[in-house]
């Protein structure tokens, strides 16, 4: 199993349950992505930051729009992951998700206009999409945010706009005529991704604020690493339980969902 964190993931709270922490950078024909791995409960585990690490010099991280999420999927791929658990950072556009609800997406609307979305450029793959996140991997989840008490909102429609601006008021009144309930950058097009390589993908995404328009003042991104700060210790616990007990499934409609073109060589 995987996890990818973004803004305001790391491993502080899981470091006491993991063995034989150490740093790679794995190269892929899309570029090289530096992930952690480590051993919980005497199987692999990998820790990608989909931003990537702060820059030593000029504290800096990679833009959402400018992540090299190709590079990143392909590099899972690459290591035997079947499994990812992905964290992200949303604002709500549901008045009865505050900060800090944790919420289980099950649907994706895509605003995002630059990003390249596919590993296959050369060749006519569709893939089926009508689950973006794996039922299986979702079910999972929710049994152990159920084990853990842990409130886990089950369902949710995810829009993934360009950034790296926040959204307008007017916006956010369009996205919610669109059944629209979260907002974030980063899901597309690294679930799509995932799917292509034939990952089971599930993510949790933390409310961090109001989206624009629905509340007081002006979006900060003070308010959201503060709020994921304080979100973190339920999603690690949530996260180091669903990889201890997590089992691959091949018949998963994400292992498979290029079963007709044969195996992707997506690194």
């Amino acid at each position: 199993m995987a996890i990818i964190g973004g803004t305001g993931f790391h491993l502080r709270e899981a470091r006491r349950q993991l063995g034989d922490l150490r740093e790679e950078t794995i190269s892929t024909r899309w570029g090289s992505a530096r992930v952690t791995l480590g051993r919980l409960a005497g199987r692999g585990i990998v820790f990608l930051d989909r931003h990537g690490p702060p820059d030593a010099a000029e504290e800096r991280r990679v833009p959402p729009h400018r992540i090299n999420y190709h590079a990143n999927i392909a590099a899972l791929k690459a290591l035997g992951v079947t499994g990812v658990l992905a964290s992200t950072a949303v604002g709500s556009l549901r008045p009865e998700w505050a900060p800090g609800t944790l919420i289980l997406p099950d649907q994706l609307l895509d605003r995002t206009s630059t990003r390249r979305q596919t590993f296959f450029d050369e060749e006519a793959v569709h893939v089926d999409f009508s689950e973006p996140y794996c039922r299986q991997l979702r079910d999972h989840l929710l049994r152990r945010a159920e084990s853990l008490d842990i409130a886990l909102a089950d369902g949710g429609t995810y829009i993934c706009t360009e950034g790296p601006r926040f959204e307008t008021p007017a916006e956010i009144r369009v996205y919610r005529s669109w059944g629209a309930d979260v907002v974030g950058m980063t899901a597309v097009p690294e679930v799509v991704l995932a799917r292509e390589a034939q990952l089971s993908y599930a993510g949790v995404s933390v409310v961090t604020n109001p989206a624009a328009g629905m509340g007081d003042g002006q979006l900060t991104e003070a308010e959201v690493l503060e709020a994921m700060e304080q979100a973190m210790p339920r999603v690690a616990r949530l996260f180091m339980a669903a990889a201890e007990t997590y089992r691959d499934d091949p018949r998963a409609p994400a292992r498979r969902a290029t079963e007709e073109f044969g195996s992707p060589d997506v690194t």
